[in-house]
C-alpha cells in the first residue's frame, strides 16, 4: 500500500481555492483507493473535507491526532498520539510515502519543511489562496536549501498533484 499525507489548514471555514483544489485532488487520488491510504492530521478544514471526499470514495482515511483528540468523523482509522502538534507532524510524515501540501499557513507550512527535512517526496500545490502558497518562493531550483535534500514538486492543479504524489511514492 502506498501512504499518502496531506498537510492544509484547520481553519473551520477553509478557502474556497483549496477547497476546490483539495475536491480535485481527491477525486484524482481516489481513482486508486485500493492501493492508497490517505494520512491526515485527522481535525477540521482541509483535513476533514480531503478525509470526507476520500472517504466518500471507499478510501482509507488514518488521522494521526495531535493529543487525545477524537478528529473528524470520516477518519477510518484514528491514532490518539497523546503528543503535541509537531510530534504528531512528525509520526505522520515519517509513515507517509509523499506529502501533499493542500493550502495553509504556519502549520501546513512547518509540515512541508519537516517532510524536506527528512528527505520525503514533497509536493506543494499553489493558488490556494493560504500563505504555504508562498512556498515556492523558498525553494531555489526546486530546493528548500543548498543541501537539495529532495526536489519539491510544486502545481496549481489538485489532480497533478495527485499524479506526482502517486509517482514519487512508487
Amino acid at each position: 500500500m502506498i501512504q499518502i499525507a496531506i498537510a492544509g489548514s484547520s481553519d473551520t471555514k477553509p478557502l474556497p481555492k483549496a477547497v476546490e483544489k483539495t475536491k480535485e485532488f481527491i477525486k484524482e487520488l481516489a481513482k486508486y483507493k485500493d492501493t492508497v491510504i490517505l494520512l491526515t492530521g485527522g481535525r477540521r478544514g482541509i483535513m476533514e473535507i480531503a478525509s470526507r471526499e476520500f472517504a466518500k470514495f471507499g478510501g482509507i482515511v488514518v488521522g494521526i491526532l495531535p493529543e487525545r483528540q477524537k478528529g473528524n468523523e470520516f477518519n477510518t482509522i484514528r491514532i490518539r498520539t497523546g503528543m503535541d502538534f509537531a510530534e504528531r507532524s512528525a509520526i505522520m510524515i515519517n509513515s507517509a510515502d509523499v506529502l501533499v501540501v493542500l493550502g495553509g499557513g504556519i502549520g501546513t507550512m512547518v509540515e512541508a519543511l519537516m517532510a524536506y527535512d527528512y528527505s520525503k517526496a514533497l509536493v506543494v500545490v499553489t493558488d490556494t489562496g493560504y500563505p504555504s502558497d508562498r512556498l515556492e518562493l523558498l525553494a531555489l531550483n526546486g530546493y528548500f536549501d543548498h543541501k537539495k535534500l529532495v526536489q519539491v514538486q510544486f502545481t496549481k492543479s489538485g489532480k497533478e498533484a495527485a499524479k506526482l504524489a502517486l509517482e514519487l511514492a512508487k
